[in-house]
């Protein structure tokens, strides 16, 4: 997301970055860059307008003209200023009150709703809340059995809609049955439309006043730009939104939509739907967002998701096992898995500050990782506590067993040897006991 955007405010800000001070002039023909990178990445022109007015009314003053370094106090001031668009500060669901707590999900059809109330159980469930899934679309064919079988997936509970109930009667009975059975969230998945009809909206508020839901979030396709906005808008007119879930925004190159929603409907997006894995769900942060924009990378969501995807009590074990260089093809394997369990190769390498924008171009083989498991699944346990004992035979026989070739087995030791060099030397210069404070606060 962003990716377009980014590469053209970099360029600007290197131009800015070349000269020593900055006259009226050279800002002035800087902003219209920013203006022009803004309206090719499908912001909302007004948002646009609003947007360069601010940071053009703050940089023509002192604060930039007269600084030692011009160009950092301007990008500062973008920085600060698209903060400000994109929302301020990340907002919580509100999740408050007596329980169970209602969250109604609202949208078109297509736009990720099902997977999105799965998504969000995952999440809730993750903060040791009971969530409980309930099914309000009986006109799209097995859209009922869809969030039925995504509730297994996640391992939460969901209500037995049956397709011939009205939708206000399931919600009635499923928040009777939640209470019942001491649930904490109700997420309710309502019907879609191709477009915004007043049959819909009829049917959204009816189950609106029924429900009195702490939350109505819009889930959006972050692909679909100005319309997206345009939808919110609508929605947030007729239906009355608390916030916004933007879908499909790894595909999303532009980022239009996400700078322009809460500038033009005052709600604020709450949660970014970044991929097809049920755990691909962010909480929405407009200071992280404003970073990742600037290239600046985005260390605390990174920190975050390793805190999430790595188990304390291994890290801790593989600390000790670093320190006494007792590293082994077993800890690789673990390291491994839960490296996958982070996402992406490229969406992590994204959240790094200055690396990230340098190898956005950089092939990453993401089958790699699975080939490296395979190898090492293909090992006995002896041969991976042990690899000095790997010799020719040994070597094919684990090639054969992982469909991989003795060529890729020797590469895995090499670079298993070459971590293994890299761990002592960063052990003689007190750098592992750094990295794990920074990841797991050990």
């Amino acid at each position: 997301m962003f990716e377009n955007l980014s590469d053209r405010l970099e360029s600007t800000f290197k131009k800015l970055r070349g000269r020593g001070k900055l006259t009226p002039s050279d800002v002035e023909k800087g902003l219209r860059e920013v203006r022009l990178a803004l309206l090719e990445a499908d912001v909302n022109f007004r948002v646009v307008k609003d947007f360069i007015n601010r940071v053009k009314e703050r940089a023509l003053g002192a604060e930039v003209l007269e600084s030692l370094t011009p160009a950092q106090q301007l990008i500062k001031i973008v920085h600060e200023e698209l903060v400000h668009t994109l929302g301020d500060s990340a907002v919580p669901l509100n999740l408050s009150g007596p329980k169970p707590i209602p969250i109604l999900l609202v949208g078109l059809q297509g736009s990720g709703k099902t997977t999105t109330a799965a998504k969000l159980a995952k999440f809730l469930k993750k903060k040791n809340l009971k969530p409980f899934l309930v099914p309000a679309d009986v006109y799209r064919p097995a859209a009922i059995d869809q969030l039925k079988t995504l509730a297994k997936q996640v391992g939460v509970a969901c209500f037995d809609s049956q397709p011939d109930q009205k939708p206000v009667d399931i919600v009635k009975q499923a928040m009777a049955e939640a209470k019942a059975k001491g649930y904490d969230v109700v997420i309710i998945d309502t019907a879609g439309r191709l477009h915004i009809d007043d049959e819909m909206m009829a049917e959204v508020e009816e189950i609106k006043q029924a429900v009195e839901p702490r939350d109505v979030l819009l889930v959006a396709d972050a692909m679909t730009g100005q319309d997206a906005v345009n939808i919110a808008k609508n929605f947030h007119e007729k239906v009355g939104l608390t916030g916004v879930v933007l879908t499909k925004v790894e595909g999303d190159a532009r980022g239009g939509a996400a700078l322009s929603i809460r500038a033009v409907t005052g709600c604020p997006i709450k949660f970014l739907g970044v991929g097809e894995k049920l755990d691909a769900l962010e909480v929405f942060h407009p200071d992280r967002m404003a970073s990742r924009i600037l290239g600046m990378g985005d260390v605390l969501s990174l920190i975050e998701k390793a805190q999430e995807a790595f188990d304390l009590k291994k890290a801790q074990e593989l600390q000790k096992k670093l320190k006494k260089d007792a590293f082994t093809l077993e800890d690789l394997r673990d390291q491994i898995r839960q490296m996958k369990r982070l996402g992406s190769l490229e969406s992590i390498i994204k959240l790094i500050p200055g690396i990230g924008s340098k190898l956005k171009d950089m092939p990453f083989d993401e089958k790699e990782l699975v080939r490296m498991e395979a190898i090492l699944n293909s090992m006995t346990p002896q041969e991976r506590r042990n690899p000095k004992i790997l010799n020719a035979s040994r070597k094919r026989r684990i090639a054969k067993g992982s469909g991989t070739t003795v060529q890729d087995v020797n590469r895995l030791l090499k670079s298993y040897e070459e971590m293994r060099k890299l761990f002592k030397h960063m052990r003689k210069k007190g750098g592992l006991q750094a990295l794990a404070r920074n990841l797991f606060g050990m």
